[in-house]
């Protein structure tokens, strides 16, 4: 094969309680790349269509780029990558767009070697691609846009994808403005009390041994984030008045997708998620904000090979 195309779903990452470590693929609209085998030498991003927004072509500042360029030693010298982006992730919204690239460039990378690289290989690659856009290797969007579901993204080694109930269902709501991930960082680099530590790893041994146990009394106990989130939601218009609207309508905990703008609910079921996304816009619309909702199983699809 010469040319192979990929894409990648949106996430949501940290799920309140595991920053730069959770992760949870969504089933929606997510980016697409399409790699072309050339005799160049070189990796070059020769198209991004579907945003507004200009993205770097530099395939060493582009998420896409840099990733298929982890992986061009993989090839026979000589070789060459040209790489093409069609977003369907907004960027800057929390959703996960700059890991999405990123992944579905490994993945059609991938696709034109004569072996598979192994997850492992895989996962840092693409890695290595977020950390063009964030100024950070984490991996919680790649690992979920990667391999689907709830996922725990490691430093080392490759990522794990975690059983969860299928009645587990997230609303997503996007409020119509950006959020840059470098400025959401930055809130976070003050000290923490080594007792919010604490309190932050209870909620997350309490959610995951929830979603083991199917149990979503646990998941509710658990789902309460006391580190990152009291500190990016002064970046988020009404953000407080959106979680309760989510609580209020059933969801069994809430907060904020990854750095932001966008919230996400956990529910016990699709309707309750239905109920609480429609409760959440309705919310950044008493703040001044239209918004777009998704609904979909945490156990989502992750990245594949196109036709």
């Amino acid at each position: 094969m010469n040319r192979a195309r990929a894409s990648a779903p949106p996430t949501v990452g940290n799920v309140g309680v595991g920053f730069d470590l959770l992760g949870h693929a969504l089933a929606g609209p997510g980016d697409i790349v399409t790699v072309t085998r050339t005799d160049r030498a070189e990796v070059r991003v020769t198209a991004i269509r579907g945003i507004g927004t200009p993205l770097p072509t530099d395939a060493h500042r582009n998420t896409a780029g840099r990733a298929a360029l982890a992986l061009l030693p993989l090839f026979p010298a000589g070789t060459g990558l040209d790489v093409e982006i069609d977003k369907g992730i907004a960027m800057g919204s929390g959703m996960g767009g700059s890991a999405s690239s990123a992944v579905a460039a490994a993945v059609a990378v991938a696709a034109l070697l004569p072996a598979r690289p192994d997850m492992a290989t895989l996962f840092h690659a693409a890695v290595q691609g977020e950390a063009a856009a964030t100024g950070s290797a984490h991996g919680d969007n790649v690992a979920p846009a990667l391999l689907g579901g709830l996922t725990i993204a490691p430093h080392e080694g490759e990522p794990l994808r975690l059983p969860v109930p299928s009645w587990l269902h997230a609303a997503v709501v996007r409020p119509h403005f950006p959020l840059e991930t470098r400025r959401s960082r930055e809130v976070l680099t003050a000290p923490y009390a080594i007792g919010d530590f604490v309190r932050q790893s209870e909620g997350l041994a309490l959610l995951l041994a929830g979603c083991h146990a199917g149990d979503p009394a646990l998941i509710r106990r658990g789902l309460h984030d006391v580190l990152v989130e009291p500190r990016r939601a002064p970046l988020i218009p009404g953000f407080a008045a959106v979680k309760q609207a989510a609580l209020d309508a059933g969801a069994l905990g809430a907060s904020i997708s990854g750095g932001g703008p966008s919230v996400f609910a956990w529910c016990a079921d699709a309707a309750t998620a239905t109920r609480a996304s429609r409760a959440m816009q309705a919310a950044f619309v008493a703040a001044g904000h239209a918004s777009d909702a998704l609904v979909s199983p945490v156990d989502a699809p992750g990245a594949r090979v196109l036709p």
